[in-house]
């Protein structure tokens, strides 16, 4: 008789774990618990990896060639521009400001941003937070030329091995990020090249 009853206190004990162990599973799943921030990086001013570094698009100055690459898109479709920064147009383009906007150098300086335009332009929105880290996701920009997107450690955007230094700019529809360097094929790249 002392077996019969140390076999119904061991199935109850049983029972309640497995229903204590389900109610665990159900209330974590269903009530997400806030993840918890670490106060050293907060204090220093750093986002955490997992939260997207938002910046208005009137906040930031994107340099007249950026500006020149968002004025000729559409403002109420969404699009993924990345642009170059200023000193990479000035870098890998030889374009400047002072030089490259004068009257006589003006058409080919355009011509120029809207060819790289078609480069880096993908016709859809693509933020830092829909990437996640080591995952390589392959778009085609506008032109055709494929796009190779992923995330760095720091959750910064890389696009055919070019870093960004800023992401997720947003007007209107279109997120912007500030790239490194200039995405261009290889002719065009030709075309452009220092002469040695």
């Amino acid at each position: 008789m002392k077996k019969h009853l140390i076999l119904k206190h061991s199935i109850a004990l049983v029972t309640i774990l497995v229903t204590v162990c389900c109610i665990f599973i159900i209330t974590v799943t269903f009530f997400k618990l806030p993840e918890a921030q670490n106060k050293r990086n907060q204090k220093m001013g750093f986002d955490p990896i997992t939260r997207s570094r938002k910046i208005s698009y009137q906040d930031f100055n994107l340099g007249k060639f950026g500006e020149m690459m968002i004025e000729m898109l559409p403002q109420d479709l969404a699009f993924t521009v990345f642009v170059p920064s200023e000193e990479a147009f000035k870098r890998d383009l030889r374009l400047s400001v002072n030089d490259s906007l004068k009257q006589d150098k003006f058409n080919d300086t355009y011509a120029i941003v809207s060819r790289v335009l078609g480069f880096s332009v993908v016709p859809r929105t693509l933020c830092s937070v829909d990437l996640r880290f080591g995952e390589v996701l392959s778009y085609d920009s506008l032109s055709g030329f494929p796009l190779y997107v992923s995330k760095d450690v720091d959750g910064m955007v890389v696009v055919n091995r070019i870093r960004s230094e800023i992401v997720d700019v947003r007007k209107n529809e279109i997120v912007v990020h500030v790239l490194d360097g200039v995405i261009m094929d290889a002719d065009f790249e030709q075309s452009v090249s220092y002469e040695d």
